[in-house]
């Protein structure tokens, strides 16, 4: 079984007056296969950071990052990045741009073809395959960005906000597609938010962190996804008391944080 292990990372810019910027300090966090993370913060508080270190962007000043007793030094295709804006090459169909990846691996034709065809079924675009990238819509352009990122297989997917971009009503369905994804593949994901609302749907665990330096200032153990999976009514799930609550007990937390930590 595969484990992510986050130990007593810190991470130090280097600024351009000489100055060092500690953008995440003394992060711990242990995540495991079915574990869905949500961080959630003020801009500043080092979430994109911290992902771009699990995805072997980054490297850290202190601390270490293991998947799997392995140490994580640079990006691998056991995890997998899906971005704010889908960075998907438009002179490729839809299945080109999922089966990309397992192309540049050296995979053979048919065996990635069926990879990818499984991954767009998986997000609902299979009837799109052969479509141009720039013919569909933006929610399906990132619904082949999630399928990109599945078609490998990787035991980690790492999400840095990809639906801020979109409108409501799309957002609120690739949510439910979100949820319905990391209950079938029982992977580990990481995703970035600021939407109070979406890391409570998504998230099995929340860690709420502060900027100047980035911590995690609070966790909280989470069961709205797996209610929308019995029950299938994302409103419904929403508009509970008990959804309420939490969001007003998160906001709170966020809002009355000093102005310091906020940013």
């Amino acid at each position: 079984m595969s484990i992510l292990e986050i130990r007593k990372l810190s991470v130090n810019y280097a600024g351009s007056n000489g100055r060092n910027t500690l953008a995440l300090s003394n992060v711990d966090l242990t995540m495991q296969p079915g574990d869905f993370v949500v961080a959630l913060g003020a801009s500043g508080c080092g979430k994109t950071t911290l992902l771009s270190c699990i995805a072997g962007f980054m490297q850290p000043s202190e601390g270490t990052i293991t998947l799997d007793g392995k140490l994580v030094q640079g990006p691998g295709a056991e995890r997998g990045v899906v971005f704010q804006k889908h960075a998907l090459m438009p002179w490729l169909s839809v299945v080109e741009n999922v089966e990309f990846s397992l192309k540049m691996r050296g995979v053979g034709k048919d065996e990635r073809r069926a990879a990818a065809m499984d991954k767009l079924k998986r997000v609902q675009l299979e009837k799109y395959a052969d479509s141009p990238i720039y013919q569909i819509s933006g929610g399906m352009q990132q619904r082949a960005g999630v399928a990109r990122a599945l078609a490998s297989n990787p035991a980690v997917m790492l999400m840095d906000e990809p639906l801020g971009a979109l409108d409501a009503l799309t957002r609120a369905h690739i949510q439910d597609l979100i949820v319905e994804l990391w209950w079938q593949t029982k992977k580990m994901f990481f995703f970035i938010t600021h939407s109070v609302e979406e890391a409570l749907f998504l998230a099995t665990d929340l860690i709420v962190m502060t900027p100047s330096p980035g911590r995690i200032a609070h966790r909280f153990k989470l069961d709205f996804s797996r209610q929308f999976i019995e029950c299938k009514d994302s409103r419904a799930v929403k508009s509970s008391a008990a959804f309420i609550e939490m969001r007003e007990k998160v906001l709170s937390l966020i809002h009355d944080a000093p102005e310091a930590t906020r940013g």
